[in-house]
């Protein structure tokens, strides 16, 4: 073998460990922020499926907080990491649709209305997913997606609007609340099969909660109302999105 074809070689071969190298040191960077991105907010991209999409999954889980901290025991979804996350997820042409997995048991009312407005107003496709539960004002944003599912053994629980702390006992304070309740009454009838006065009723219902009004719906039955689109689970869901996302392209 002549010595410039020895050379070459070397050459090639230290070129290959250098590429595995960055290679290996790039997957290790992008597992690390992987990692400290679920961490952090409960937000991945999935990409290793066979359409080789890219996915934006936002997860939404525990109390929704406004415009106060809850406790540090509490799990909670801060509004102020969701907004810029779909901002973002909107902008990047790198992203070709959402996933959102909701176990919330709903929160501060503005917060969640405004989740869910950007939600809707989102013009990539959008999937959502009602795990163990989607209760209060988790349920504008479960329906705020182009597609809706929930578990066979999911809950979601429709009620009047509640309000903590200091209330001022005057015609003004319930006039809010009955706007309150007509924001959100319009908003999941726009964005489901359910009308306002069927979905006002199960908020007034007073048979089935024992210390409140409303209405307890499990899997099927929140498509029965119109509320879900289908029963479903991660499978169901993932496809689909990719549906959606082939239609789109």
């Amino acid at each position: 073998m002549s010595n410039k074809k020895q050379n070459n070689e070397k050459k090639n071969n230290r070129k290959n460990q250098e590429e595995r190298r960055v290679n290996n040191d790039k997957d290790q960077k992008q597992g690390e922020n992987t990692r400290e991105e679920i961490k952090e907010s409960g937000q991945l991209i999935l990409d290793k499926n066979k359409k080789k999409n890219h996915i934006q999954l936002i997860t939404i889980i525990g109390e929704i907080e406004g415009h106060d901290n809850l406790g540090s025991n509490s799990k909670t979804t801060k509004y102020e990491h969701i907004l810029p996350k779909l901002a973002a997820a909107e902008d990047d042409e790198n992203i070709d649709g959402l996933l959102f997995l909701l176990h919330t048991m709903g929160g501060d009312v503005e917060a969640g209305l405004a989740i869910a407005e950007l939600i809707a107003s989102i013009s990539k496709p959008t999937v959502s997913l009602v795990l163990g539960g989607s209760h209060s004002i988790g349920i504008p944003i479960a329906v705020s997606t182009d597609h809706s599912f929930i578990v066979p053994t999911g809950t979601m629980v429709v009620h009047p609007v509640r309000m903590n702390g200091t209330v001022i006992g005057a015609q003004q304070t319930f006039d809010y609340f009955k706007q309150m309740q007509a924001r959100i009454s319009w908003f999941v009838s726009h964005h489901s099969g359910i009308s306002e006065e069927r979905f006002e009723e199960l908020m007034m219902e007073t048979k089935m909660l024992t210390k409140d009004v409303g209405t307890i719906l499990e899997g099927a039955e929140a498509v029965e109302e119109g509320i879900i689109n289908e029963v479903g689970g991660l499978k169901e869901a993932m496809e689909e999105l990719q549906k959606r996302i082939e239609k789109r392209k």
